[in-house]
């Protein structure tokens, strides 16, 4: 999946602070969906379009 991450570390961490916390409810990855959510948008795609490794089409 490295292919798939569009975000470094340094990157993440910049952003991480913009995040809502998690409340009693399970988190996803929020770099893999970040990560998905560049994708869909570069590529003019639909999430459903994405590749699974992003999350099901109800992650977002």
């Amino acid at each position: 999946m490295s292919d798939l991450i569009w975000l470094s570390e340094a990157q993440m961490r910049r952003i991480e602070p913009y995040f809502p916390l998690s409340h009693g409810v399970p988190w996803v990855d929020d770099r893999r969906i970040i990560s998905g959510i560049i994708f869909v948008i570069r590529n003019g795609l639909r999430w459903r379009d994405a590749p699974a490794d992003y999350g099901p089409p109800k992650t977002t």
